[in-house]
């Protein structure tokens, strides 16, 4: 997880490369079409001709910088690309992006140990984009190198760093199709689908119950800032709960702050999710109105994980 606010700055920045704007004469403007329509067709020469007018005239713009040094590697002219991404660099891009490209021409220039020092440092900025490093032709001659295999491993995992984290899977035994019942008198309570979202970094709930109209959803996410899961609950009534925790002795683990309520008390609320292997979970939630000094039952369900209709 140590990736992913680098990860987020990526984005953010390929997001001001599409859209940053430069407040130029209508000339200027003019060109500035002629180049991303140059760029997009990949007529290189004409992009590079152009570009490097629109860097010249507007020297703080990043985007032009770097379309300029993409241009430029794209015609063999690694030695001026380099220096055009520097440009980039200094005027706002990361270096995981700019590092990217660097390493790239460095790689065309023959000078493979600066490339992969290069792309090391592009990918521990959070460089996610594995594929793209396997098939671009400038890092064929790269391949060869043990390394360059770890650092497309490590990309991987800044492109989905939930999936490889074992903080992030420790609440995979919810995840299913389920029935679920009263655990002391058997009735049935409802239904849940738990799946996962967002390259696996979400735990999505969705209940629905048995015997009336009211339904809910729970987003379930581990934070590694507080290094602890969150669970935020929300409803078709408008009701929201947050709760936070962890695992504990393999017991999923949560409390919530104590809440004012109607009546003048304020409730604590203390959630549990047992796994029951092979095919059971249990959920158990308490309140507590007196700060944690004694706990009411609020339901005790058992999760039975729906057989498919293969089996």
């Amino acid at each position: 997880m140590k990736y992913s606010r680098n990860a987020f700055r990526l984005a953010l920045s390929l997001v001001m490369i599409a859209g940053i704007s430069s407040q130029c004469s209508a000339q200027s403007q003019d060109t500035t079409a002629a180049a991303n329509a140059a760029y997009q067709s990949k007529d290189w020469v004409t992009a590079e001709k152009l570009y490097g007018e629109l860097a010249q005239t507007n020297p703080t713009n990043p985007r032009f910088w770097y379309r300029l040094g993409v241009s430029a590697r794209a015609n063999g002219h690694n030695e001026q690309a380099l220096n055009d991404f520097q440009h980039a660099q200094a005027n706002g891009l990361p270096l995981a992006l700019v590092e990217f490209d660097m390493a790239c021409a460095y790689s065309a220039m023959g000078q493979k140990g600066k490339a992969l020092e290069t792309l090391a440092e592009a990918v521990k900025q959070g460089y996610a984009l594995p594929d793209r490093m396997s098939s671009e032709p400038a890092l064929q001659s790269l391949k060869s190198d043990p390394r360059f295999a770890e650092l497309v491993d490590k990309a991987r995992r800044n492109q989905k760093p939930c999936v490889y984290s074992a903080e992030n899977r420790q609440f995979d035994f919810w995840v299913g199709e389920w029935d679920v019942v009263d655990a002391s008198s058997g009735v049935t309570a409802g239904s849940s689908r738990i799946e996962k979202e967002l390259s696996e970094c979400v735990i999505w709930e969705n209940w629905t119950s048995a015997n009336t109209n009211y339904a809910g959803k729970s987003y379930n996410v581990y934070n590694p800032d507080f290094k602890r899961w969150e669970q935020f609950w929300v409803d078709n009534v408008g009701g929201s709960i947050h709760f936070y925790g962890g695992l504990k002795d393999g017991v999923m683990d949560f409390y919530t702050d104590e809440i004012s309520q109607p009546d003048g008390t304020k409730l604590k609320r203390h959630l549990q999710f047992f796994n029951l292997p092979p095919d059971k979970v249990r959920q158990f939630s308490q309140g507590s109105t007196d700060g944690g000094k004694t706990w009411k039952v609020e339901y005790d369900f058992t999760y039975t994980r729906r057989k498919s209709a293969s089996n």
